[in-house]
């Protein structure tokens, strides 16, 4: 029997959930860039990580996964979360050491490069090669105007993008066995959140030790958190559970059009014509690959 919570998150449409997801997928990072004035890259991606595992922590509570019945093989799932966890921790900081040198458009195109590698890969047919290259095209095109300028910044891009492809494996394997044979995907998440906050803290604590003395920079930081982990991780599960992979495939094409509204609307990166050509290709690739499943 579902719950009042369940049935009141059901009667919101899919394209409202996921509308929610796009925009706030990008207007964390965003939010994030202006705080780089105050605060290092790495110091930022902490305050990200630590506040999303600390609004995780007190409304899932997800220590309840280690005290429940251990099931046959829980063990090696419990493997797969910290995996997660070291991956979202690895992952946001290469993703903010990315924009903090690169338009967050750029950086949100290539980090899609993934997903498309990884459908061809998964289901190998002339649907999925025309997706790859697609793709393949647009993020050189994007490469080609910024190689020249930001070589680190795109470094950290790529790093991003198969540290993403890393995140869409282990999450799918998490969501597909359980947390520890148990809870939700939320609760999940909650748990590989909390091991991200862990395994940040030794290199992003020291970054961000100048938002310990001032209340401002630490609200803001909680808030980039709860934008950019929490809201869209958690409308992402309630989306994945009502739609099959290949329509919520599909519905990934609108984030890299999300980045370069959002880059326009809170940063003022307008993007060239040669930049807009690239993320259209990227986008292209992405609504044109063929899931696993």
């Amino acid at each position: 029997m579902r719950s009042a919570r369940e049935v009141s998150t059901r009667r919101v449409p899919v394209p409202a959930l996921f509308g929610v997801s796009a925009v706030f997928h990008y207007l964390g990072p965003a939010l994030a860039v202006l705080l780089f004035a105050h605060l290092g890259a790495l110091g930022v991606a902490w305050l990200r990580i630590a506040g999303a595992a600390v609004v995780f922590a007190a409304w899932r509570r997800p220590w309840r996964l280690v005290r429940r019945p251990r099931p046959g093989g829980a063990g090696t799932r419990r493997w797969v979360l910290v995996a997660l966890g070291v991956v979202l921790a690895l992952m946001n900081s290469c993703f903010y050491l990315a924009i903090a040198r690169l338009p967050l458009s750029t950086v949100g195109a290539v980090e899609f490069l993934g997903v498309v590698i990884l459908a061809a890969v998964g289901v190998r047919s002339r649907r999925n090669l025309l997706a790859l290259l697609l793709a393949t095209a647009g993020v050189l095109t994007l490469t080609d105007i910024r190689l020249a300028a930001q070589p680190l910044g795109l470094a950290f891009a790529f790093a991003n993008c198969g540290l993403f492809m890393l995140y869409v494996v282990l999450g799918h394997r998490v969501a597909n066995t359980g947390a520890a044979g148990t809870g939700s995907g939320i609760d999940a998440l909650a748990a590989a959140m909390v091991v991200a906050a862990a395994v940040a803290t030794p290199f992003g604590v020291a970054p961000a030790g100048p938002a310990f003395s001032h209340i401002g920079l630490l609200l803001a930081g909680l808030g980039v958190g709860v934008c950019s982990s929490v809201i869209p991780y958690v409308t992402d599960q309630l989306v994945m559970a009502r739609v099959p992979r290949a329509t919520f495939a599909l519905m990934l094409t609108v984030l890299p059009a999300s980045a370069t509204v959002i880059g326009v609307v809170v940063l003022h990166q307008v993007p060239t014509v040669p930049e807009l050509l690239g993320i259209a290709l990227v986008a292209a690739g992405v609504a044109a690959h063929q899931p696993a499943g």
